[in-house]
């Protein structure tokens, strides 16, 4: 892999060869999960395509933390694209056949939107959208399709590419002018980008809901970057099993939502052979992205002010809402609460519940639908290009017929929904 720092890293997992902030990469385990990608490819590793599905399957824990397979009988994300900023999505990846959709390459690098050098944006697709086919991760919203967004990040070699500078503001305009819902930003830098804002706003005018990660960097600098920091982004950060934040998850006032970002599957490289288990706040981005998609399937009529109020309203937590924690935002993403038990108020369809101001409350459509592409084949205002990094983290939000449970403890607030517990860190936010 290459070592080179870039503009843009990816944020979603902490994962070793990667300098800069991959937020998605946070230290990945030795041992692999083998992925059968063929027939051939199944034979050599002894097991039916069947067992190797289930194989790196039994380690998405959070999908039974949350009760996808019921969840599943309700929504699937039918009806919703995601439009993915990151390294590039591989048409290669069975897990996604039928679910990648044509996308946008905005690096001036060899390769196209299909092409992923890293398997970081691969990775980020089939979090959310993955069908699991052939041993691919399963995704939370597996009928969502996927509209790659290919922008510059830590692991593009063209040198000449790399002079151009930061890509940030271009992918997202390429992906508020798409007709995707949701975008998903698994990446961060130190630094605002040239346009940033105004790329922001412009999707957010164009009715889209944007998740990004809030970086991997806790333990080092703790400082939340762009694009979690934009007004109106929905920061993520990233929990274990036992629902508190990963130590190297960033905390701060924009952190605004949590999702399962430890022990999560993740291709080891960009050979699209076997799968590792990594963490990071990228992954937390993406589950969260997934969870948006089943609950706007839900209701298709709602716009992402609505879709992001009741996945506020509906978060765990043992705080009052209108103090959000420094590590866990609002609290633990739960899309069952909604989807299975109607709960949350979905409110004024043009206020952004993060920003109390007015955004556009029409149709997210794009000017054009995307074809189908064969898988199988306040900011301070700066002039510097800072470096995007990928994040990584996990969390368990058990939220299957889920009650709410709280045991109340000196450090920690121990949440028992639907038989899964998990502890929730309970510091607030600084004034």
């Amino acid at each position: 892999m290459s070592e080179d720092v870039q503009s843009m890293k990816s944020g979603t997992s902490r994962r070793a060869g990667i300098t800069v902030r991959f937020a998605g990469r946070v230290g990945r385990r030795v041992a692999t999960l083998t992925a059968a990608l063929g027939a051939l490819a199944a034979v050599s590793a002894g097991l039916a395509p069947s067992a190797v599905a289930d194989d790196v399957q039994s380690k998405q824990w959070y999908l039974d933390a949350m009760g996808a397979k019921d969840l599943w009988k309700v929504s699937t994300g039918k009806g919703i694209k995601v439009a993915v900023i990151d390294s590039g999505v591989s048409s290669k990846s069975k897990s996604l056949n039928g679910r990648l959709l044509q996308g946008v390459d905005v690096t001036g690098s060899a390769g196209g939107a299909t092409d992923d050098f890293d398997g970081h944006g691969t990775t980020i697709a089939e979090l959310i959208a993955g069908s699991g086919a052939m041993g691919g991760i399963k995704g939370v919203a597996p009928d969502a399709k996927i509209i790659p967004i290919r922008t510059r990040l830590s692991t593009i070699k063209d040198k000449s590419a790399k002079e151009k500078g930061d890509t940030t503001a271009k992918a997202i305009r390429a992906a508020a002018d798409s007709d995707a819902q949701i975008i998903n930003m698994s990446f961060g830098s130190d630094f605002p980008s040239d346009g940033g804002l105004e790329a922001v706003k412009y999707a957010q005018s164009k009715g889209k809901l944007l998740f990004a990660s809030v970086g991997n960097e806790a333990e080092k600098e703790n400082y939340i970057g762009y694009p979690a920091k934009y007004p109106g982004v929905v920061g993520v950060s990233a929990v274990d099993k036992t629902g508190q934040a990963g130590k190297f998850s960033e905390s701060g006032n924009y952190v605004q939502l949590a999702a399962p970002g430890l022990d999560i599957p993740e291709w080891c490289n960009n050979d699209f052979q076997s799968y590792c288990t990594g963490a990071g706040t990228s992954m937390a981005s993406a589950i969260a992205s997934g969870a948006g998609a089943l609950i706007w399937s839900k209701h298709p009529s709602w716009t992402a002010n609505q879709v992001l109020r009741v996945m506020i309203d509906t978060a765990g937590r043992d705080w009052p809402k209108d103090k959000p924690s420094r590590y866990l935002g609002y609290g633990l993403i739960r899309p069952a609460r909604n989807v299975l038990h109607g709960e949350g108020s979905p409110g004024a369809g043009n206020i952004n519940p993060l920003t109390n101001e007015k955004t556009t409350a029409g149709s997210t459509s794009g000017n054009t639908p995307s074809a189908s592409v064969p898988a199988s084949s306040q900011p301070p205002k700066s002039t510097s290009g800072g470096e995007t990094s990928a994040a990584g983290s996990s969390a368990k939000s058990s939220d299957g017929n889920d009650q709410l449970w709280i045991v109340l403890g000196a450090a920690a607030a121990v949440v028992v929904i639907g038989g899964g517990a998990f502890a929730v860190l309970r510091a607030r936010r600084s004034a």
